[in-house]
């Protein structure tokens, strides 16, 4: 089977949230209003694995794990080595925080895991803190040094919030120079109900404007490992590459070929809709098979929409839907 929806979008990739539980509490992440799903309601590692197979059987080949910060769950090493052995061939990497584990990086590299993605919005240790509500700006940066010294390929996501770390662009394009790292700056999305003002909207093309004044920069060439939603740009004289992801100001809704499930087993098409299909009761149900499931997922994937569609009803500081991103998973 392979999931293609009405528009002929062909789904291959899978983001797959373990936990909303996270160590850190950042400002566009966490709302006031916060609450953790309770825990009955997560999804075991028993019940992801057998979605993961089913999304292997269904053409998907690329598995983000996400969370909240999916290390900050316990067994996670296990869950990974588990998925490795049964999926040899399947892409996957990691969206982590990096705060806690620099020491696992060797048994990370043991499992097979060869790519990590690290949000890092800022190089300075005061703004860290006021964006993460903990001062572990050091730590993010020694697991960086440590995967890279391990062979494993560092992607870092940096929220671009205007006012926050607006004035770091140059600073993060020398580390981009230093370091043989995709730096990608994602354009800000306002989620849940409290969302923060259009005055922190920081455009990928104003950031690509404001680059150009501290590195001569080159559309990178499209190769098999660059073909997501960001522009990639190579840093002259540099080891590592500048990437611009603009979900607000420049869909690439026309060629999204992803799918969300949340850490409670809500499949979700769309970053920019509310709309879920409910997973965990057809799989804690034991009149309920994987072909219950195969049928679910088909069918909501044929009414994927175009977020941009959705982005363009929603108005002022209104999110860009109503959940906030630590229950979506990113």
């Amino acid at each position: 089977m392979v999931l293609t929806d009405k528009l002929g979008r062909s789904i291959s990739y899978l983001r797959l949230s373990v936990t909303d539980r996270c160590n850190l509490r950042c400002v566009y992440c966490v709302t006031k209003d916060f609450k953790f799903i309770p825990h009955p309601d997560i999804l075991r590692y028993e019940e992801m694995l057998r979605l993961i197979g089913l999304a292997t059987s269904m053409n998907i080949s690329k598995l983000r794990l996400t969370g909240g910060e999916p290390f900050a769950r316990r067994g996670f090493m296990d869950f990974i080595g588990e998925i490795m052995s049964r999926h040899e061939d399947i892409d996957l990497r990691i969206t982590t925080n990096g705060t806690t584990i620099k020491n696992v990086v060797p048994d990370l590299k043991k499992i097979g895991v060869r790519r990590l993605n690290i949000s890092l919005d800022t190089l300075n240790r005061q703004t860290f803190k006021e964006v993460t509500g903990k001062d572990h700006l050091n730590d993010v940066l020694a697991t960086i040094e440590s995967c890279l010294s391990a062979g494993i390929k560092i992607k870092i996501n940096a929220v671009a919030m205007k006012g926050t770390n607006d004035k770091e662009l140059g600073v993060f394009l020398d580390f981009a120079r230093k370091n043989p790292v995709d730096l990608r700056f994602i354009e800000f999305m306002p989620m849940g109900d409290d969302t923060q003002s259009d005055r922190q909207f920081w455009s990928a093309d104003d950031i690509l404007l404001q680059a150009k004044e501290f590195a001569n920069l080159i559309p990178a060439e499209r190769t098999p490992d660059n073909r997501g939603p960001a522009r990639m740009y190579t840093i002259e004289n540099g080891k590592g590459r500048l990437g611009l992801i603009s979900p607000v100001s420049s869909h690439f809704c026309g060629t999204c070929n992803r799918l969300r499930i949340t850490s409670d087993g809500q499949l979700r098409t769309c970053l920019f809709s509310d709309r879920t299909y409910n997973l965990r009761n057809i799989l804690r149900n034991p009149k309920l098979g994987d072909d219950q499931l195969l049928r679910v997922i088909a069918a909501a994937t044929r009414d994927k929409p175009l977020g941009y569609h959705l982005l363009e009803s929603r108005s002022g500081n209104e999110g860009v839907c109503t959940t906030q991103m630590s229950s979506i998973g990113g």
